[in-house]
């Protein structure tokens, strides 16, 4: 039976018949609405309930059983026209040039114009008299910052591509062999960052891509915040970023993350001074000193997000064997797809489901020779048939072996909630999308795990061992907290107009200073744009995803390790690998999609309500008293 067919079926039973007289008819029930959808569904197929508009009593109030069939076709509305969107999109990002770019806009200016004029429609109803499922999914349509007038939702899109593609086009160049040659940031830089330990080509590499993409997109970007701000307003928030926060559902947001922070910053200040000392002694303290912030070039990672690249020079003891798989990935004649399956066989031991042929068929897993693309990894949900896919430029090292299952976390979460309403398609807040690959590789790249799967051979079980697996993790986890604060402090800012565009460079720095303890390797003017060089600003991303992210996916972590049997026993030794338990627990978290405020998520997945700090402070609690032992005679802070 067609879907057409049911509805006609439903409203005929409410409508009843043509026969009765108009007053017989539930004045409460029969609407506006009721009689166009009866006209345009039922008439064309003859049924009896087919009449006249002027022969109904209308109700001219807007009940609740309309407004569930508005949403109801809102929904399948919105999954066709999310889907077309979605493609364009991908278009652009796997082959970005000037015809994929137009369409993409094109795209993407249509589907706001269609949100926008839903949106409208949507100011007829009442959704504080109706149920909690309703007035949630009105609430979700009101999250919405298009500009309504078209010259300004045109411009938007345009100046919001003109910056994506500077930014996924930048590339550091320089003389080598006398040619010049143009790295991009995917792969090359990265992995100059990654292996480099020259200070002078990290300098190079660290100003080369800033200088590329940051002044140029400068003067765009503070357009945008512009429009941003306009349309944000348009639709009763006061600036952009109160819309960007929204979606979290925590009031006063970034004094919750402050509150959060001030629990695991002691943490960070004791890794600051080791890595300090340690890079210090590498490269000299005339270029590191003892006392003050690290050059920000140094660190592995070029917005020095994650310090796990460094480990080789602050190993607490190198001479244990080393938990990097890389070695290992490359002698065994592992690929970007053996690494993906390897991945996706940890998600199917506890239960949850394969990845459709589709995403094999569709993904672009490694960088392709003959074109453009945006190579920043990021998943996909094209809203139909299980059609979901990844895009990244995959290397065959550790890191990516992590990224691969950060990146099917997304990926599962697609599929679980795929039978949800359009509108609760999405994770449960922001953070919890983010966190759900990252709970999986908290067991996956356990040193255990990776001796299950044949990729770690010799690592002893001792003291020296767990403390050198605990830095390599905190390297990663506690900096990439400081920085998603750090980044979303300055957005509010600049969206509320505390920063403004002749000092976004000035302020960038001084934040970074004051939450990480960071500096630029040169003097940096308001000529320079550097937060222009970080993905997540220039594609318009809160950074508070990832930030709720390293919180919650250890309470995540902890509840499926109780849900797998293991009671006792370091956190951070626990490997949920083929537990069937753990999986339906995360199933039944993953399945809700954001059909519920999150607390309700978290007491499904954990027992309680609430973010907390005391899974993360246990985790990393050996590594805490050994760094305080080593930090006896440091300057702690900067």
């Amino acid at each position: 039976m067609t879907r057409s067919w049911i509805l006609c079926l439903v409203f005929c039973v409410l409508v009843v018949e043509t026969a009765k007289p108009a007053s017989q008819l539930q004045r409460s029930t029969v609407t506006e609405g009721m009689v166009k959808v009866v006209n345009t569904f039922c008439c064309p197929r003859r049924l009896r309930c087919c009449i006249p508009d002027k022969r109904v009593a209308i109700d001219k109030s807007v009940d609740e059983i309309e407004a569930r069939m508005w949403l109801r076709l809102y929904n399948a509305e919105l999954r066709k026209r999310a889907a077309s969107a979605a493609e364009a999109s991908w278009a652009h990002s796997t082959n970005m040039n000037p015809t994929t770019a137009a369409a993409a806009i094109r795209a993407s200016s249509q589907l706001k114009k269609w949100k926008l004029k839903k949106r409208k429609e949507a100011k007829r109803f009442t959704p504080a008299a109706y149920s909690e499922d309703l007035r949630r999914q009105f609430w979700l349509i009101s999250l919405d910052g298009t500009p309504e007038d078209s010259n300004d939702l045109r411009q938007m899109s345009k100046l919001k591509n003109d910056i994506e593609t500077l930014y996924s086009t930048g590339k550091a160049c320089r003389d080598e062999n006398e040619d010049e040659v143009c790295h991009p940031l995917e792969p090359d830089l990265e992995r100059i960052f990654a292996t480099s330990r020259d200070y002078n080509e990290l300098q190079w590499a660290w100003l080369g891509f800033r200088d590329a993409v940051g002044p140029a997109m400068r003067e765009k970007f503070a357009r945008l915040v512009e429009l941003k701000n306009s349309g944000a307003q348009e639709h009763g928030f006061g600036n952009y970023w109160e819309l960007f926060e929204a979606p979290f559902e925590i009031e006063n947001l970034l004094d919750v993350a402050n509150d959060l922070w001030s629990q695991i910053r002691p943490l960070y200040i004791q890794l600051h001074a080791y890595v300090r000392r340690r890079l210090a002694s590498f490269y000299g303290e005339d270029k590191v000193s003892t006392t003050g912030p690290i050059p920000a070039h140094l660190l592995g990672n070029i917005w020095a997000k994650w310090w796990g690249n460094i480990y080789s020079l602050v190993a607490p003891y190198p001479d244990q064997p080393d938990m990097n798989v890389t070695s290992v990935l490359l002698e065994k004649g592992y690929d970007p797809l053996r690494m993906f399956k390897t991945a996706e066989e940890f998600f199917t031991s506890i239960g949850l489901r394969e990845l459709p042929e589709v995403f094999w068929e569709k993904s672009m897993i490694v960088r392709p020779d003959d074109r453009e693309v945006s190579c920043h990894p990021t998943s996909w949900d094209f809203h139909h048939q299980s059609d979901v896919r990844v895009k990244m430029c995959t290397e065959v090292n550790h890191e990516y072996l992590e990224t691969v299952h950060h990146e099917l976390g997304h990926i599962q979460y697609f599929l679980q909630y795929e039978d949800q309403p359009m509108l609760y398609r999405d994770g449960a807040n922001p953070g919890f999308h983010e966190a759900v690959g990252d709970t999986i590789a908290l067991s996956a790249m356990t040193p255990g795990h990776l001796r299950t799967v044949g990729l770690l051979e010799d690592w002893p079980d001792s003291h020296e061992s767990e403390i050198n697996f605990l830095l390599r993790q905190a390297l990663d986890k506690i900096p990439a907290l400081a920085m998603g604060l750090m980044i979303d402090t300055w957005q509010s800012r600049v969206f509320s107009g505390k920063i403004t565009a002749d000092e976004y460079n000035r302020e960038w720095w001084k934040l970074r200073l004051e939450y990480q303890g960071l500096s630029p390797p040169v003097q940096r003017t308001e000529e320079d744009f550097d937060a222009g060089s970080k993905f997540h600003i220039v594609y318009g991303f809160a950074m508070m995803r990832y930030f709720v992210s390293y919180i919650i996916q250890f309470q995540f972590h902890e509840s499926l390790c109780r849900e797998a049997g293991y009671l006792q026993g370091p956190l951070h030794k626990c490997d949920i690998y083929g537990s069937s338990e753990a999986g339906d627990r995360l199933r039944e978290m993953l399945r809700m999609g954001q059909s519920q405020p999150w607390p309700e998520a978290m007491r499904a997945m954990t027992g309680q309500s609430k973010m907390a700090t005391s899974a993360i402070l246990e985790y990393f609690q050996p590594l805490m008293k050994w760094l305080r032992e080593q930090n006896k005679k440091e300057s702690l802070g900067w």
